[in-house]
């Protein structure tokens, strides 16, 4: 049986108001996290996928929709 911990990622306002946005989840593999999306509207977390299930992955999902910047999780276009 495989114990996994969490992590709860807040984001605080300059009025210093605190936004939940969302939990990680580790189960002990490096480049794979669980990730729920908090929801206001129910005052608890839903269970997401994203692509890398990476924590910088998550952050920048949550960030994007609560922060309202939705470019935020979009790769910039390649170089080459």
């Amino acid at each position: 049986m495989r114990l996994c911990g969490f992590a709860y990622v807040d984001g605080v306002l300059p009025g210093g108001e605190v936004l939940p946005l969302c939990r990680l989840r580790f189960c002990g593999v490096p480049h794979t996290w669980g990730f729920a999306i908090y929801l206001a509207s129910r005052n608890g977390y839903q269970d997401n996928i994203l692509p890398s299930g990476s924590p910088e992955e998550a952050l920048d999902c949550s960030c994007a929709l609560y922060l309202n910047d939705p470019t935020a999780w979009i790769s910039p276009p390649s170089t080459n």
